[in-house]
């Protein structure tokens, strides 16, 4: 059994391998969107294929919509050629469940995959043939945080968003150049009405899209490239609207686990690759099952029926009340507790560190004990059911192959909101936040982890993080055995309102942290033995 559109004609071999296909015409969705396009999304990896993807196919299949998204992928472009066309763009979405058994199903609902490289006259003229359509509804993004930024830590814009400031809308090279110079195109056909949506996991998601899209017009406009009355369109969100989003899927890299089992059934050509920009992707994506989109209804030019396949719409305060919810309480840090202690620890697993009654006992208590007396609630979402499905059902799932190094990434650039929100929010209610255990023990694990040495008192390689040089050097010669070798260290990292977002002395538990972080680096075994000190 092949992934194509001959492949899929076997119907009776995909049945019999458990394996449900698209109960309707793929090949004509694909016509009907290449004719009108109403939906592009930029961004062509995991997340997007078997969540969104999975959304439009669920349209597609209750009848609420005949047409499909146009994908465009602005930086990996080895994934249109290894992922998307030698496999009709279709894709083998997995659900992993808890128990161990899977849901598979082909979606038909990508219909078109474009790389959006503006020197290659039949990708760029497609890309313009699309924006210039007045049908067009929305543009969506799955291109990470990263794909926004357009300055370093100094200020100054990166070299390549400088070029591409400097080579103006004919030579857009980054996705929010691209971006901004394919909105021109559309103002110059005819200023017609679009909706621009992230769908990236970040705070403030629309604002940063909107912020950095709207940077680059200005800075065109100032070298002459564009007009004031483009500034303008893309300024007005009654022609151009930037809705806020709040997205929760648990997407990992493709199990191995998931290749074999597919393999044995029967399914050919499925195997994962690696693109030259070390992208880890495969013909199928496995996925936990449960999954939120919540978008702020602001569509200018109309939308599809989102609502119909279970996305929340509502208004731009609930959705950040939404993702405030999920990022400072209920899920991002718990996850983060488990990653800093799980190195530390020696987990590869998640799931695993559930297991074990400390770690257990940690994230129940960051979460439903100490973040829900302050929590948002957003009123569409209960905050008790959705911490209650993270850590009963999420979180354990065996069959989630998500490793606590992968999410140690970047932890610095994450504690401000996952942690200094709560924070914050105790010393606003209390006047400190001296009645917090678990998240000053989670701050002191991070810190612990940051030695780079795991509780056996053995070395182990620490995950990417923009300010591990300068984090390291803070705390060069604390030596684990030697506690006598903490001589203050920390003082400067807990203080720094700039990682936390507040001052922890002045919230009342930089002391707590210090006094937690010693205890862990009395010896080999000391992390196990403040865990069970502060949560048995």
């Amino acid at each position: 059994m092949k992934l194509t559109l001959e492949g899929l004609k076997n119907t009776k071999d995909w049945e019999a391998a458990g394996i449900a296909l698209p109960s309707y015409d793929v090949a004509k969705v694909a016509e009907n969107t290449k004719k009108a396009p109403v939906w592009v999304h930029f961004g062509a990896g995991n997340i997007f294929r078997i969540f969104i993807g999975g959304l439009a196919d669920t349209l597609i299949s209750n009848g609420a919509a005949d047409k499909g998204i146009t994908c465009v992928e602005t930086f990996d472009f080895d994934v249109v050629d290894k992922i998307y066309v030698p496999y009709d763009n279709l894709v083998l979405a997995v659900t992993l469940k808890a128990d161990g058994s899977t849901d598979k199903k082909v979606l038909g609902s990508l219909t078109e995959a474009i790389k959006a490289q503006s020197n290659v006259p039949e990708y760029w003229n497609r890309l313009k043939e699309i924006f210039v359509d007045p049908g067009l509804q929305m543009i969506s993004f799955t291109i990470t945080e990263k794909g926004y930024a357009l300055k370093g830590a100094d200020g100054n814009y990166f070299p390549f968003i400088q070029a591409d400031i400097d080579n103006g809308p004919e030579k857009p090279g980054a996705a929010m150049a691209v971006v901004c110079a394919l909105l021109f195109e559309r103002y110059k056909a005819g200023k017609y009405p679009l909706a621009v949506v992230s769908m990236d996991n970040c705070s403030h998601n629309g604002e940063k899209l909107q912020n950095s899209i709207t940077t680059m017009a200005k800075e065109w406009l100032a070298k002459g490239f564009v007009d004031q009355g483009f500034v303008d369109y893309i300024s007005d969100e009654k022609q151009v609207s930037f809705p806020w989003s709040m997205i929760d899927k648990i997407t990992p890299r493709p199990a191995d686990s998931v290749c074999a089992d597919l393999e044995k059934a029967g399914v050919e050509d499925i195997a994962p690759v690696i693109t030259s920009k070390r992208t880890y992707i495969a013909p199928f994506v496995n996925a936990e099952g449960p999954q939120y989109l919540v978008i702020e209804d602001k569509f200018p030019n109309g939308r599809p029926a989102l609502e119909k396949a279970g996305v929340y719409m509502t208004d731009r305060d609930t959705v950040n009340k939404v993702e405030r919810m999920k990022v400072t309480t209920c899920l991002n840090p718990l996850h983060t507790a488990l990653a800093v202690y799980g190195c530390v620890l020696g987990y590869t697993l998640i799931a695993d560190e559930m297991k074990d009654s400390q770690l257990n006992k940690l994230v129940h208590e960051i979460g439903p004990v100490e973040g829900m007396p302050v929590v948002t609630d957003p009123g569409i979402l209960s905050p008790a059911d959705f911490v209650d499905e993270v850590i009963n059902v999420r979180i354990p799932n065996p069959f989630m192959p998500d490793t606590p190094q992968r999410i140690a990434t970047d932890t610095s650039q994450k504690v401000g909101i996952r942690y200094g929100e709560t924070i914050k929010s105790y010393v606003e209610k209390y006047g400190d936040a001296k009645k917090l255990t678990a998240i000053p023990l989670a701050i002191a694990g991070w810190c612990r982890y940051l030695l780079g040495v795991n509780d056996e008192g053995e070395k182990f390689e620490l995950s990417a993080d923009p300010m591990l040089p300068e984090l390291s050097k803070v705390l060069e010669g604390i030596e684990v055995g030697k506690p006598e070798t903490y001589t203050g260290q920390l003082k400067s990292i807990l203080s720094n309102a700039n990682i936390f977002g507040i001052d922890l002395y002045q919230a009342g538990i930089g002391d707590k942290i210090e006094e937690m972080f010693k205890e862990e680096i009395a010896g080999p075994g000391a992390v196990r033995a403040t865990l069970k000190k502060y949560m048995d």
